[in-house]
């Protein structure tokens, strides 16, 4: 590995660091992004069956949103069940926008890492260039280590560059996917909830 990076020059700190922060998203993010932690499926069937009953206590309401992330929106849903469709639409949406902030935490970064990353290629590519006919300059051509010691620079950059790129790039298209549908299914629960409520739905 040190050989690697003293190959590719100081392009490559910058590169290794891109590593580690994509690698630290993507491990965060699966284990945030998990649906049973998201969006469980028995927060919507634990809030309908209380509705059902009408026993909501503020001690279920609590335990509710501290369970999920959908159980954060359902709960704010029924702390304004009280109040007319049009408030608690736009409590939910309140809830729910918070919530989507939550689950795009790093996905930004994320990508910004996978952009980048193939142009501090290209940089150390540009440089290991710049070593080499400046080698050659001044070494004449009869000197092939001056040669390959910047063809293994513009060579070993790239290389980074794009192993650091593709599997960022892949990984944030299947998280934002993830997001996607996660968000899906809670809106979907969200507005379930609201016609229960608002007695246009059947709790059961």
């Amino acid at each position: 590995m040190l050989e690697l990076i003293k190959a590719g020059g100081f392009v490559m700190w910058p590169l290794l660091l891109c590593s580690v922060l994509a690698m630290a998203i993507i491990g965060e993010r699966l284990v945030a992004l998990r649906r049973a932690r998201v969006a469980p499926p028995g927060a919507a069937a634990t809030a309908r069956e209380w509705i059902k009953r009408g026993d909501i206590t503020p001690e279920q309401l609590r335990t509710l949103e501290e369970g999920s992330a959908l159980g954060q929106v359902l709960a704010v849903g029924l702390v304004n069940r009280r109040h007319s469709r049009a408030v608690v639409r736009e409590a939910i949406e309140d809830a729910g926008r918070h919530v989507a902030s939550e689950l795009d935490r790093y996905l930004d970064a994320l990508g910004t890492i996978a952009a980048i990353a193939p142009f501090l290629g290209l940089l150390g590519t540009v440089l290991g260039m710049i070593r080499m006919f400046s080698g050659l300059g001044e070494a004449g051509v009869g000197n092939p280590a001056v040669l390959a010691t910047g063809i293994a620079q513009a060579l070993t950059t790239t290389a980074t560059g794009l192993g650091i790129a593709i599997p960022s790039l892949i990984f944030y298209r299947y998280l934002r996917s993830r997001v996607n549908t996660l968000l899906a299914d809670m809106e979907r629960e969200a507005v379930r909830l609201v016609e229960i409520l608002k007695g246009e739905r059947e709790a059961g």
